[in-house]
């Protein structure tokens, strides 16, 4: 104010700032420009406090703009996209046509983006919902690797929509082997379980990795792998059904257990009356193999020693998740030799153990076939810790090649095809930020 006073008339200045009942003021004399009155201000408002400050919104990501020749080359991806198991419909043809024909500009730009993103998502993570995924916990990481936007700009960089949706496509050659039955398929039963289990590769990572092991459940078969070749594959038996079913997995093996101890649930300790039978009878505990304490509170623990009657038999893999499940050696052969072999609480046995062990100890932790086979001769529980990724995939596939290469169907133990199948059968739902089934976690005291 005390600048506009400056360029301001004396006079003028006098009748501003003078109210009226003031005497006349004497422009003879000079004017004190510090005491004239200032108008008032209003104090400017308090900040608001952190906690209830208005968030501040983001800025709206600008869209991609599509040239007439990508959203074309997008419109003929989508029209082609039942070879690899979905359904055109779903990705809206004639949406992207009519706004192909109207020119580039915004509204192409929000049509093709929309579309585009689509069809990544569901070529990547696979179309099934999260509900409809039962028991599967097997994280996929293929969208943080490749996320949606990164692809969406390589590929209108590059002009190459189709190489971008090829370069989601999963690379186990069991894919490739469902992806060329799909037209052979006879009946319309045949072509939904083909469409259902190509849709449950996408939901694994694009690529298992250098060397992994794969439990394909309703085979009742592992498989031991290097670069997608099948090095040995070994009889398996998976949880019987209900409760006790094997949840899907994709977990790491971190050791190797050989001579593996086993504690004893107190479902037997108790249950049965093992602790109360053995605890104040100390050599019969040790000629059965176990090794009991009582706590001050008066709990039971037993503990199986390592031996040929362990519970766990010779080998262990140790690969730590919520749901206490991991794969191991038994004592009990003879189920090996059954056609069904669904009949644990949820762990998985493998016939060969020891040799899986020992083949595992070589190529991920670099020892020499006499320091394995010393592991295992010691009869002393032993514990060698991966030196390389060792990735197990624990999966659910009713279609798929067994373990001689012949695409054949296996039974639906666990009846998981139907909730695929009918979520298919339905218009494509948006994707949401579930990444596994929010299904119970069922750890059970005795998961053998």
């Amino acid at each position: 104010m005390i600048v506009a006073s400056l360029l301001t008339p004396a006079s003028a200045l006098a009748q501003r700032s003078a109210p009226a009942s003031a005497a006349p003021v004497d422009l003879t004399k000079p004017i004190d420009l510090t005491k004239q009155v200032q108008p008032s201000v209003p104090a400017a408002p308090a900040p608001l406090p952190p906690e209830v400050a208005a968030p501040v919104a983001p800025e709206p990501v600008p869209l991609p703009h599509w040239t007439q020749a990508d959203a074309q080359a997008l419109l003929v991806a989508i029209k082609g996209i039942g070879k690899e198991g979905l359904f055109p419909k779903d990705y809206q043809p004639e949406v992207l046509s009519a706004a192909i024909v109207k020119g580039e500009g915004p509204a192409l730009d929000e049509t093709a983006t929309r579309l585009f993103s689509w069809l990544i998502e569901d070529l990547r993570d696979g179309r099934t919902p999260m509900t409809a995924r039962v028991q599967w916990f097997a994280v996929d990481p293929d969208q943080d690797m490749n996320p949606t936007q990164l692809i969406i700009a390589s590929a209108l960089e590059k002009h190459d929509i189709k190489g971008a949706l090829d370069a989601l496509l999963p690379t186990h050659p069991d894919y490739a082997a469902l992806k060329d039955a799909l037209p052979k398929a006879t009946t319309a039963k045949q072509s939904a379980q083909i469409r259902a289990n190509m849709d449950r590769w996408r939901w694994l990572a694009r690529d298992l990795g250098t060397q992994y092991l794969l439990t394909n459940v309703p085979e009742q078969m592992l498989r031991l792998t290097v670069r997608n070749r099948i090095i040995k594959s070994y009889k398996v038996v998976v949880g019987k059904p209900g409760r006790t079913a094997t949840p899907q997995l994709a977990e790491t093996v971190e050791g190797v257990i050989f001579n593996p101890t086993w504690t004893v649930p107190q479902s037997i300790v108790v249950g049965e009356g093992l602790g109360a039978r053995l605890v104040n009878n100390p050599k019969q505990a040790e000629r059965e193999g176990y090794k009991v304490t009582k706590t001050a509170d008066g709990t039971i623990y037993v503990v199986q020693q390592p031996g040929d009657n362990n519970s766990l038999g010779r080998m262990k893999l140790d690969m730590p998740n919520e749901h206490a499940i991991f794969l191991h050696d038994t004592p009990s052969k003879a189920a090996f030799n059954q056609p069904v072999r669904a009949l644990s609480h949820g762990c998985i046995r493998v016939e060969g153990a020891v040799e899986l062990a020992m083949t595992m100890g070589i190529l991920g932790a670099a020892m020499t076939p006499e320091d394995v086979a010393l592991a295992h001769t010691s009869k002393v529980y032993t514990k060698i810790p991966m030196t390389k990724t060792f990735p197990v995939y624990i999966t659910y596939f009713t279609v798929a090649r067994d373990v001689n290469g012949t695409l054949r169907s296996f039974t639906d133990v666990y009846n998981r095809d139907a909730p695929v199948i009918a979520s298919l059968a339905k218009p494509r739902e948006l994707h949401t930020t579930q990444r596994k089934s929010t299904e119970e976690v069922i750890k059970l005291d005795n998961p053998l």
